[in-house]
């Protein structure tokens, strides 16, 4: 970390319910934006303002793929984000609503969500 800026950020990303399923979400595998809006409930613009701060923070990274932007656990996170955000996600793995967030993740299919 270079500065209480960066310690902030992180922290501020790592402080709202949303994000934490996202990153439990991408813990598992990459995901774009339709996808995580439609296992969140969330509106599009909400989902992507949450994975501009988690990739602000340097806690996610993002890749192209055709029409797609997805979105992944940054593997060159600082170790003291890695570890932070490893834990976080060991004990989110734990609660009732997660377990229920990685079976859809496991399951959803983003050609079927545009073709509805």
């Amino acid at each position: 970390m270079k500065n209480y800026e960066d310690i902030a950020k992180l922290f501020k990303a790592l402080s709202d319910p949303h994000r934490l399923r996202i990153l439990l979400l991408l813990a598992e595998k990459k995901l774009c934006v339709c996808e995580i809006t439609e296992i969140l409930g969330l509106a599009t613009s909400t989902v992507s303002n949450h994975l501009s701060i988690l990739h602000e923070a340097g806690l996610i990274q993002q890749e192209r793929d055709g029409k797609w932007m997805n979105y992944y656990l940054n593997p060159r996170a600082e170790d003291f984000k890695k570890a932070l955000f490893t834990e976080c996600i060991k004990q989110l793995k734990m609660c009732d609503e997660a377990k229920s967030d990685i079976e859809i993740a496991k399951k959803i299919d983003r050609i079927k969500i545009h073709t509805r």
